[in-house]
C-alpha cells in the first residue's frame, strides 16, 4: 500500500505538472470506485472545473479544484495515478479517465478496485477527514505532541503507530523503518518511554519519512510515479523487508515477528526486547546509513 512518502511524491509530481489545467471530461470504467456522491453526480461535479491546488492528508490526494470543490484519490492497496500524453495508449486496470483541456489525461488505475475517489464541497471537507490523526511531516507534529499520543496508552508501539486516527499516513514500511532508527523494540508499550526516546522517535519518523520522499517511494509491486517511474526507496531502507539479514548497525540477524497482524522487521540487538536493559545506543540521523 503506498503510505505517505510514496502520495507525497506524487503530490509534489502533480503540484508542478497540474496546476491550472483544466478538466474537461470525466469517463468512469469502474464506477464503483466512487465513494462519494454518487457517480453520475461525481461526473457532474468534477467536469468542466479547474485544479486550483494539491494537498495531502495522510496517505489521501487532494486536488482543490475552482468553485470550492475537492477531489480526494485514496490508492489503497495498488491505485496508481498517471499522466499521459494525448497520444498515449491507456493504461491496463482502468478505473477513471480525467481528460484535460491541454489533451492531457490523468488516469487512475488500479488491478484489485481497492481505491476510492470523492468529490467534496468545502464543507463537507473537515467531515470526510476528521478521523484523520497529526500530519507527521506539519508542523503540528512536535516531541510534546508525540508525547500526548503515546502517553497514557496501554498500547505496543508498531499498532499505535500504525493508528491512523493518531498519526496520520504511517505504515508498515516506514513505521518499521522509523522504529529500528530510534532503537524501540515494537512490542514496547508506548507509555513507558522515556523524554529522550520520545525525542528520538520523532526524529526518526520524521527522517525516514523525507528519504522516502527523496527517492520517490519504495516501490515493491506496483507504486509509480506520476509518469510510471519506480521509487528506489527499497535500496534505501535499513531493516524493512531484511528478515534473515545482518542488521546494518550491528550485525546481528533481523527478525521477523507478526504484531497486529502485520508482519514487523526488528533488530533484537539494537531494539531490544522490553524487559532488557544495556542495550546499544540508537540509530541517530547522523549515524544513519543514507543521508
Amino acid at each position: 500500500m503506498p503510505e505517505l512518502a510514496e502520495v507525497e511524491y506524487v503530490a509534489r509530481q502533480l503540484r508542478d505538472a497540474v496546476i491550472g489545467a483544466q478538466i474537461t471530461r470525466v469517463t468512469l470504467a469502474w464506477p464503483r470506485a466512487i465513494a462519494h456522491p454518487a457517480a453520475p453526480d461525481f461526473i457532474d461535479e468534477v467536469t468542466g472545473r479547474t485544479i486550483e491546488a494539491i494537498d495531502r492528508r495522510g496517505k489521501l490526494l487532494l486536488l482543490h479544484l475552482s468553485g470550492a470543490g475537492i477531489l480526494t484519490v485514496h490508492r489503497r492497496m495498488a491505485g496508481n495515478l498517471r499522466l499521459l500524453e494525448a497520444a498515449a495508449a491507456d493504461e491496463p486496470y482502468l478505473i477513471a479517465t480525467f481528460d484535460l483541456a491541454d489533451g492531457r489525461r490523468l488516469i487512475y488505475s488500479d488491478p484489485r478496485k481497492f481505491g476510492r475517489l470523492a468529490f467534496w464541497s468545502a464543507a463537507e471537507l473537515p467531515g470526510a477527514l476528521a478521523d484523520y490523526g497529526t500530519e507527521p511531516l506539519g508542523p503540528d507534529f512536535t516531541e510534546a505532541r508525540l508525547a500526548q499520543i503515546l502517553m497514557g496508552r496501554d498500547r505496543a508501539l508498531k499498532p499505535l503507530l500504525l493508528d491512523q486516527s493518531h498519526i496520520a499516513g504511517l505504515g508498515n514500511i516506514y513505521t518499521d523503518e522509523a522504529l529500528f532508527r530510534a532503537g524501540l523494540h515494537p512490542l514496547r508499550h508506548a507509555s513507558t518511554l522515556t523524554p529522550a526516546e520520545i525525542a528520538r522517535l520523532h526524529e526518526a519518523i520524521i527522517a525516514v519519512l523525507e528519504i522516502g520522499i527523496a527517492h520517490g517511494g519504495t516501490t515493491f509491486g506496483r507504486h509509480q510515479g506520476l509518469y510510471g517511474e519506480a521509487g528506489t526507496n527499497l535500496d534505501h531502507l535499513d531493516i524493512y523487508q531484511h528478515e534473515g539479514q545482518p542488521c546494518v548497525r550491528c550485525g546481528t540477524t533481523i527478525q521477523r515477528i507478526v504484531v497486529g497482524q502485520r508482519g514487523t522487521r526488528f533488530c533484537p540487538t539494537c531494539q531490544p526486547t522490553p524487559d532488557r536493559e544495556g542495550s546499544p545506543r540508537p540509530l541517530s540521523l547522523k549515524d544513519a546509513k543514507h543521508p
